[in-house]
């Protein structure tokens, strides 16, 4: 028996790390790839000289746009995010917490999910007509608005959770003393939620960081972002493959600083509601 208990913890973290070697061998293998020189990658050589031709190149090159791609990808990600957090926690307040009916919140709900399953490359046709019928085409506005609306129904659906799980009592009591909707959600329920406005913040800016067809089709080269900035390194008649790989892997910095900073929160945005 003692040996079968010793036994069970072990193979559980061998087979834990076995996964975690899959999921991390790809981005070893990039970050390995960004420091090599193009014949040392496609030689397949795993002893080699580190450089960082790649990386000068992708950051100080004349033909490299990859700096302003960056900002690019920071002013969308940041405003679309911000908006989606605001829009979100009012609409979630709003439905958990005002006194509608039932199935507005079911048909709410459900729309929004029939709406997250579509593929946002076929709404960037439509969004590309109507954005270049008022002006908004190549600007930054224009795929604010976009990647606002892609990520809208899965942050509706998590601060949801939140919000819901907000003691009514408080926000009775607050309603009592005076309190307005706004110092309501100020005072009580924000403070209450941060963890999930956490989490959800998190979601939404790596979506939109991430986010490429609607962006390829809504954007061009003042206002292309990280993702499209990368693509560009694959041409047609040669690939770039260790300054896709520099690209690739400084793209990843905000994305993994933000994991690390607020990862208990990620969590516990995703567990919320499976155990009471």
């Amino acid at each position: 028996m003692i040996e079968h208990s010793r036994t069970g913890p072990v193979l559980r973290h061998a087979v834990l790390i076995g996964f975690a070697l899959i999921v991390l061998f790809p981005f070893v293998w990039i970050v390995m790839a960004s420091f090599k020189t193009q014949i040392a990658l496609l030689m397949g050589q795993w002893r080699f000289a580190p450089t960082l031709f790649s990386y000068d190149s992708v950051i100080n090159g004349k033909t490299s746009d990859f700096v302003t791609n960056f900002k690019n990808s920071s002013i969308i990600a940041i405003a679309s995010t911000t908006i989606v957090l605001s829009v979100a926690t009012l609409a979630a307040f709003s439905l958990y917490r005002l006194q509608w009916a039932d199935w507005v919140l079911r048909v709410l709900l459900a729309w929004s999910v029939i709406f997250h399953m579509v593929p946002p490359i076929t709404l960037a046709g439509a969004w590309y007509t109507m954005f270049r019928s008022v002006g908004l085409d190549n600007t930054y506005a224009g795929i604010i608005l976009a990647h606002t609306t892609i990520n809208l129904p899965m942050a509706l659906w998590m601060m949801g959770v939140f919000i819901r799980d907000v003691p009514k009592e408080l926000v009775e009591a607050a309603q009592i003393d005076g309190a307005r909707t706004p110092k309501v959600l100020r005072y009580v329920v924000i403070p209450i939620v941060r963890p999930g406005l956490a989490a959800t913040g998190i979601l939404c800016f790596i979506f939109s960081w991430n986010e490429f067809p609607v962006a390829l089709t809504l954007s061009q080269r003042a206002t292309a972002t990280v993702p499209l900035g990368i693509g560009k390194y694959a041409q047609e008649n040669t690939i770039a493959y260790t300054e896709m790989a520099a690209a690739s892997t400084l793209s990843i910095i905000p994305a993994f600083i933000l994991l690390i900073v607020a990862q208990r929160f990620i969590v516990r945005g995703l567990t919320s509601g499976a155990v009471k």
